[in-house]
Formats: C-alpha cells, sequence, structure tokens
C-alpha cells in the first residue's frame, strides 16, 4: 500500500470505529409538532433485528450522533423528555418527545444497534443509518389564542338579532292578512244570511 495512502486512510478507520453500528431504516423524513404538546416518530426494521438494541440520537456536528435514548435490554426506555418503545409484533419502534420546546427542533436520527458480525464491525457509514434523517420541525401555539372562542361566539348575536327581525315581519305580514280574510268571510255571511228569511232583512221591508 502507498505509505500517502497508508497515512489517510489511518484517521479515517479509526473515525469509523467511533461511529455506532447502524442498519437502514425506514420512516418519515420529516414531523411536526407544536410546543407544549408530544410528538411520536414510528421507525420500521428487518425481522432479524427483533433482538437489537433501538436508539434515537441528535445530529450535531461530530461524526456521530449524540445519543438520547436507547431500548438495550429492556423494550421501554426513557431520558427526560424523551422515551423509545420498541414493538417486535411489529417490527417498529417508537419514539415519544413529551413537552415539546423550540428547542427540540432539529434533525433526529433512529438506528438499530449491530455492534459486531463475525468479528467485523457491520456498518462504518453514518449516513446509511435510514433512508432521511428525521427532521422534527416545532410550531408556536400560535393558533390557540383566547379571541378564537369569541371569534366562534360573535356570530351568535347577529344570527338572534335576525330570528327577531324575521319573526316580526312575518307577524306583521300575517296578522293583517288573516284579518282581511276573516272580514272576507263575515262580508260573505251576512247576505246569505238575509235571503233565507226576507222579512227580517231591512232592504225587503223598506220596498
Amino acid at each position: 500500500m502507498i505509505p500517502g495512502v497508508m497515512g489517510v486512510w489511518l484517521p479515517s478507520a479509526l473515525l469509523l470505529l467511533q461511529v455506532p453500528g447502524c442498519v437502514p431504516l425506514r420512516g418519515p423524513s420529516k414531523v411536526t409538532g407544536t410546543v407544549g404538546e408530544s410528538l411520536s416518530v414510528r421507525c420500521q426494521y428487518e425481522e432479524k433485528y427483533k433482538a437489537n438494541d433501538k436508539y434515537w440520537c441528535r445530529v450535531s456536528l461530530l461524526p456521530s450522533c449524540k445519543e438520547i435514548v436507547r431500548t438495550r435490554a429492556s423494550k421501554e426506555a426513557g431520558n427526560g423528555r424523551v422515551s423509545i418503545r420498541d414493538h417486535p409484533a411489529t417490527l417498529t419502534f417508537t419514539v415519544t418527545l413529551e413537552n415539546l420546546t423550540l428547542e427540540d427542533a432539529g434533525t433526529y436520527k433512529c438506528g438499530v444497534d449491530v455492534p459486531f458480525i463475525n468479528g467485523s464491525f457491520w456498518e462504518t457509514d453514518p449516513s446509511l443509518v435510514i433512508d432521511d434523517s428525521f427532521k422534527v420541525v416545532v410550531l408556536a401555539s400560535s393558533l390557540k389564542v383566547p379571541t378564537s372562542p369569541r371569534s366562534l361566539l360573535c356570530p351568535c348575536p347577529h344570527r338572534s338579532l335576525l330570528s327577531s327581525i324575521y319573526f316580526q315581519l312575518l307577524v306583521f305580514l300575517e296578522v293583517p292578512l288573516l284579518l282581511s280574510m276573516l272580514s272576507a268571510v263575515l262580508w260573505v255571511n251576512r247576505p246569505q244570511r238575509c235571503s233565507g228569511k226576507k222579512q227580517h232583512c231591512p232592504d225587503y221591508e223598506n220596498q
């Protein structure tokens, strides 16, 4: 091997030994949460990695992620506001961030640890951890303001006022109509009663 190449290869090999062994995973490339609420990310792995440790790390300037939580021997683990739970039955594990803050926004990765296979390091390229890094975007809860309930209640007085006006107009229009119809009925029935008994009608008595 060329000495110059050897001088470059040795530091790179030592650097790769610092990266945890990982295998490709499937999951979302971007998730969004709201400040003060919780956010869950689900990662899927292959069946042959059921018994392996699962972990969640935050991408930093260092070659490897800063590990936050790991399952280790148990199926569930937690570290502060972050918890991880393995679901071997569905070949998935879920990472939950509780009580999100603006500082939680950033790029994260989830992985399956495969430290040694046949005496050699299994994975050396951290970019192969997952298809895409999980980027968590935290939104401020600006939608939850006190004016929202009032805005929903504002149309109610207007609807009540319109209903009252409609009722008054209906009464003013129907009452005269009913009175007119009643007067017409009485007027029509009056000459019918007189025609039956002419001796009681003033018109016939005067003739």
